[in-house]
């Protein structure tokens, strides 16, 4: 099976990207302001046309559709804004369209100035499963040449698609709202050994859900959270892999829940998420550039946990992981040199996951600065000597791929934590 997934994998490096150059990583990480700033609110609707044929809608959670025009009889255009600027090139696109009759129409996706497409539609009947559309009803206008990044990615789209009386879910990925991350985490918390407790409330008022998987009176904790970026749902889905892997029945995930907990805060930006936002939460701003000056609820939410659970136990987070999301699988690691409350754990669970993937070369790139904290691996490592990075994980990253691969991750983390730990 191991096999068969890492070919999966590479064949997809092949096929969706055609990469033929390794991905260097993020430029150096720019200081911004973390105050509240405005964002730009969707209007919702379900979009009619004179014909009364064909409806789009953008009335759910977690919707991106700021407008539809008409070119003809079969060909709608559809406009897609950020909710304010600057924000990076992730436009999130996400909206429902049904007809009276069953027919095909042609979708152009568009967008403000300066942005491009960047995520392939999947396409579901329910909101739940979801599969790619066939890449013969896709087509790419003014694509740039380079392997990665704004530079590899067209000017805008056409989508081919069959649609009826049924509602067909359109999407740049799979969709997971705030309440389909709580419908998971009410599930995981089911278990004897799982707790789920608030530790705040968004700018919105949503809750900021944290999951304790383990014994809460441990002193031995980790750190686990997601989605601090709305559109970056590969990152979510190998969280949840991860996590359930260290939720497990198998003797090591048994072992290590004795010895360790796990805190998960799943979805660190509700608001985002469910306003379908590019990038910012509600107050307009990047959640992963507040963790120096904690401007927002979000963060100051995590902070505060962490500050009261080393408080009331006296113990350590010995690790602490953001899962992201990006152009191919990168780790941002803390550079080995500087050593945390477990040296070198994560240069030997990335090494021990070379190991282990048959054909997996994880591509790292460490960094010595780490102040100001600005992000969460810098805070997680300077202010609770956890070892610390962000796992970002490639936006076509296949699904079986990326499960089976953090599943090992976890089971190589628990191994070495357990034979560390003093």
């Amino acid at each position: 099976m191991k096999k068969i997934v890492i070919l999966l994998y590479l064949a997809s490096l092949t096929s969706i990207s055609a990469q033929t150059t390794k991905f260097q990583g993020q430029p150096p990480i720019k200081i911004v302001p973390t105050t509240s700033k405005p964002i730009q609110k969707q209007w919702k609707a379900n979009f009619k046309f004179n014909s009364g044929d064909v409806v789009f809608s953008n009335d759910f959670e977690g919707a991106r559709l700021n407008g539809v025009l008409q070119e003809n009889d079969s060909t709608y255009t559809a406009l897609i804004t950020s909710e304010n600027t600057p924000v990076n090139t992730s436009p999130w696109y996400a909206f429902k369209v049904w007809a009276k009759k069953r027919k095909r129409i042609n979708v152009v996706m568009t967008y403000q100035e300066s942005a491009k497409h960047r995520y392939y539609p999947k396409l579901s009947t329910d909101g739940i499963h979801w599969s790619a559309l066939d890449s013969i009803d896709y087509s790419e206008f003014e694509k740039g040449d380079k392997a990665f990044g704004p530079g590899s990615l067209p000017i805008k789209v056409n989508m081919n698609l069959q649609i009826g009386p049924d509602t067909l879910w359109v999407s740049g990925q799979e969709l997971h709202n705030s309440h389909h991350v709580s419908h998971w985490v009410d599930s995981m918390a089911q278990k004897a050994f799982v707790a789920k407790t608030t530790i705040g409330k968004s700018r919105q008022d949503r809750d900021l859900n944290l999951l304790a998987i383990g014994k809460e009176d441990s002193k031995n904790m980790l750190m686990v959270i997601s989605r601090q970026h709305p559109p970056e749902v590969t990152g979510y889905l190998a969280m949840k892999s991860f996590l359930e892997t260290i939720a497990s029945d198998t003797k090591l995930a048994k072992k290590f829940r004795r010895k360790f907990v796990t805190y998960v805060v799943p979805l660190m930006n509700p608001d985002g998420v469910d306003n379908g936002h590019w990038r910012h939460n509600a107050g307009g701003v990047d959640l992963n550039r507040d963790w120096a000056n904690f401007n927002q609820p979000e963060t100051q939410a995590v902070k505060r946990f962490m500050e009261e659970k080393v408080e009331q136990t006296q113990g350590k987070f010995y690790f602490g992981i953001d899962f992201h999301s990006t152009w191919d699988d990168i780790y941002y690691t803390v550079d080995p040199k500087l050593e945390g409350n477990m040296p070198n754990l994560v240069t030997d669970w990335l090494t021990g996951m070379k190991e282990e993937v048959e054909g997996y070369n994880p591509n790292i790139r460490p960094s010595d600065k780490m102040r100001p904290t600005t992000v969460s691996r810098n805070y997680f490592f300077v202010e609770h000597g956890a070892e610390a990075l962000v796992f970002e994980i490639g936006d076509n990253t296949p699904r079986e791929f990326l499960k089976e691969k953090t599943r090992i991750s976890a089971n190589i983390l628990m191994q070495l934590m357990l034979e560390r730990l003093k």
